[in-house]
């Protein structure tokens, strides 16, 4: 890997002091903003995480919160549900398609050099409690949530 400018040196400083590089995304016609990370899997074997149609505040805490928590010794199993990422609600992760990789994950693919790594989308309810796969959740809210997993 050769580093070409500064941001890259900053990405390899914080996943040595952090464990990980968070990245924003912002929001475009196409797709909503999103964060995710890149380092986690490099420093622990544990997935990259994406978060996505939430404010950049609350989904940088959100991936800080699970790089911790993976530093703690959690692990996290797409499918599940848990508690302490999103006041009130639990979340859940599902395993993103390798599909997504180049279109998300530009960050992650210079790191390893590849798509040679895992990513967990967190997924969360809507406010009223509905999940985006849910046959009566709201176009504008699973809009936030592209489906990035096989379902």
């Amino acid at each position: 890997m050769i580093l070409v400018d500064k941001s890259e040196e900053k990405a390899l400083s914080d996943i040595e002091e952090y464990g990980c590089h968070i990245i924003h995304v912002m929001e475009e016609s196409d797709y909503p903003g999103f964060t995710y990370s890149i380092g986690i899997e490099r420093k622990t074997g544990q997935p990259e995480i994406i978060v996505t149609g939430l404010k950049q505040e609350i989904a940088h805490w959100m991936i800080n919160e699970y790089n911790n928590r993976i530093k703690s010794g959690e692990i996290f199993e797409p499918d599940k549900f848990y508690e302490g990422f999103l006041e009130g609600f639990q979340v859940t992760f599902r395993a993103v398609e390798k599909k997504h990789y180049s279109e998300y994950f530009g960050w992650a693919k210079w790191l390893y050099e590849g798509d040679n790594f895992r990513v967990l989308q967190l997924i969360y309810p809507s406010t009223s409690g509905l999940w985006p796969w849910d046959q009566s959740a709201p176009e504008d809210f699973t809009w936030f949530i592209p489906r990035l997993y096989a379902f």
